[in-house]
């Protein structure tokens, strides 16, 4: 593994983030954003911690059409926010059900309210609000002259294309997923229970490098696994199983997310020809991500290896996605999704199939897209499914 890049940002990164929303934002009539969730508010401020697992406390950013962003928080906040390049913060004391903040966004937007002015919260796919809807429905009562508009078009366009300081935390959590993956025949063998063997994946992660791994899902069983997203049992592993690990382990914020199959003791010939059938359909997907081409487009790319062997219709309803704060992120590699793929998006190309009786097969990995086309952030499987 390459050395970790520095952690965090430098202010001049939040003030492009910001610049390009305030374009964007300009272009609309809009005169700020009001964001709520976690991942909007770091990617704007860099506010990082994990407190936002507690759903008692809100907190909101505005981000105005001039000028520096704007964070309403909870005083428990205060301290570490004020380690951002935000200068106005301004808090109360949380939680306060009767007022959790709702005064301070009044005080703060009444006069865009007072002149009928327009703002921005995300309100389409893959958002949501993370408020109580009866203090927002309070809150748009109190703000009868505001005219909120949905933002969603600008948050997607500035988070689905990274800086190369993003770039090169995913490349590093990247790596020491690879890493992780490829210490499986190590640490996994025939008897042991599979929760044990999500124990010890994580703490290799974790010796590798990782901050968290919060999440990792799984499946084993004779001539293949059933589903994707199951928690582990103690079921002991098989000779005989097809055993998948997908992973979603961060470093400073930022995911990797893909996984890896392997077979324990022998492979049968059903998996191994699926197996080889998705690492073909991926090698299809790096081939044709380009800058200009649709996200629509890598989805019949893939889709069409795939269906040489699929004949089940299996369908998972895309096959990958973007990657970046958040383990999953927009756009769909789907054929609903015509997004024009970018330089510098950060994407998982994940095909998947059906086979056997009830069986599926998925396989993932991470890229980021070049002028010249893709480049690999995971460490490429081998092309035939390995054995433990």
């Amino acid at each position: 593994m390459s050395p970790a890049p520095e952690r965090g940002f430098p202010d001049a990164e939040f003030a492009a983030r910001t610049a390009r929303a305030q374009a964007l934002m300009a272009q609309q009539g809009l005169e700020g954003l009001l964001l709520t969730r976690e991942s909007e508010v770091r990617y704007f401020s860099g506010f990082h911690t994990l407190f936002w697992q507690s759903p008692t406390r809100p907190w909101f950013l505005f981000v105005p059409v001039e000028g520096k962003p704007v964070a309403v928080i909870p005083e428990i906040g205060a301290a570490l926010m004020r380690q951002t390049w935000i200068d106005d913060i301004r808090t109360w004391s949380a939680p306060s059900p009767a007022d959790d903040g709702l005064s301070l966004l009044v005080d703060l937007l009444g006069p865009l309210a007072a002149r009928g002015a327009s703002i921005g919260v995300p309100k389409g796919h893959e958002t949501s609000l993370r408020m109580p809807l009866g203090d927002y429905e309070r809150l748009l009562g109190l703000l009868a002259g505001l005219d909120i508009r949905d933002s969603t078009d600008i948050i997607r366009a500035l988070r689905m294309v990274k800086s190369e300081a993003e770039i090169a935390k995913l490349r590093h959590i990247c790596g020491i997923g690879s890493a992780s993956f490829a210490a499986l025949p190590e640490i996994v063998h025939e008897g042991q229970a599979f929760e044990d063997t999500f124990r010890a994946f994580r703490r290799k992660a974790l010796e590798l490098g990782a901050d968290d791994v919060p999440y990792l899902v799984g499946g084993a069983d004779k001539g293949g696994y059933h589903d994707v997203i199951s928690p582990p049992t103690a079921r002991p592993l098989q000779k005989g199983d097809i055993m998948m690990l997908d992973t979603g382990a961060t470093w400073d914020g930022y995911f990797c997310d893909f996984d890896r199959n392997f077979a324990i003791g022998r492979a049968d010939d059903a998996s191994r020809r699926a197996y080889h059938t998705l690492w073909r359909a991926t090698e299809a997907g790096l081939a044709a991500a380009r800058p200009g081409a649709r996200c629509a487009d890598l989805f019949h790319v893939m889709q069409s290896v795939i269906d040489r062997m699929d004949d089940q219709g299996g369908d998972v309803g895309r096959l990958g996605h973007g990657l970046g704060m958040q383990l999953t992120e927009w756009p769909s590699l789907a054929a609903f999704d015509n997004t024009a793929l970018q330089e510098n998006m950060v994407l998982t190309l994940e095909p998947s199939l059906s086979y056997g009786d009830g069986r599926i097969m998925v396989h993932e990995e991470n890229i980021v897209l070049r002028a010249d086309g893709a480049e690999l952030l995971t460490t490429r499987a081998v092309p035939e499914l390995p054995v433990i």
